[in-house]
């Protein structure tokens, strides 16, 4: 049984294979209910650009759990080295064939349309025994969501729906359907007033385009567990 743990914002607890993954853990956000500091056992953090609001804490996190991991473009990935001076705990990857990580678990680096001063923004797909999770980072609608959900069949959709810097929850929704996933939860929304974005809204017009996809609205704390 896989689970995802919400932290607000963009922030998701992973748990695949037995191992601990986390992605984009900006915990010090508004509404995250944990502090960097009560986050334990991490095998692996997963960033998909470098603003602050992604990148986040990932460094205190690695500083206080040794054996932790971070896996993001070459040259973010390159950049975490130097502030934590080794390079033996980064993996520097790009878009294209998934990243093999420990436990048969491997990760997909995949486009986003965004900006990013470090590398290229990415969204990216967890692939495990238990489920294909697809975090799309920050983004833009784009015609290559099509792909994803056509080469990396993605079950869970984890989907930007706040507006201004992302898709909304209209243009959320027809990531959606260029997807396809079983299950969509949307994220990056409501921690700013500027991220407008309404996730019944997203869920609603999800269901009146007939998609066969559950829409699930997961509070900051609270637990999904699956197995597909």
């Amino acid at each position: 049984m896989g689970y995802l743990v919400y932290y607000g914002h963009s922030a998701f607890e992973v748990g695949v294979s037995g191992k601990k993954i986390l992605v984009d853990p900006w915990l010090t956000n508004p509404l995250s209910p944990v502090k960097p500091a009560e986050v334990k056992d991490v095998d692996y953090i997963i960033v998909t650009h470098d603003h602050e609001d992604h990148l986040g804490d990932s460094l205190e996190i690695m500083k206080a759990n040794p054996r932790t991991r971070l896996v993001a473009t070459f040259e973010l990935a390159n950049y975490v080295a130097e502030q934590v001076k080794d390079p033996n705990r980064v993996i520097g990857g790009n878009m294209g064939g998934p990243i093999r990580l420990d436990g048969g678990v491997q990760v997909a680096l995949v486009p986003a349309n965004h900006t990013s001063s470090r590398g290229a923004p990415t969204g990216v797909v967890i692939i495990s025994d238990e489920g294909r999770i697809y975090h799309a980072g920050d983004t833009g609608i784009t015609g290559e969501m099509q792909l994803i959900g056509e080469i990396y069949r993605p079950d869970i959709a984890l989907l930007p729906i706040g507006g201004h810097f992302t898709m909304d929850h209209n243009e959320a929704a027809k990531a959606v359907e260029l997807l396809r996933p079983k299950v969509a939860i949307p994220m990056h929304y409501g921690t700013f007033p500027v991220l407008y974005g309404d996730p019944e809204e997203f869920r609603r017009i999800v269901m009146s385009r007939g998609l066969p996809t559950q829409v699930v609205i997961l509070k900051p704390g609270q637990r999904y567990d699956f197995k597909f």
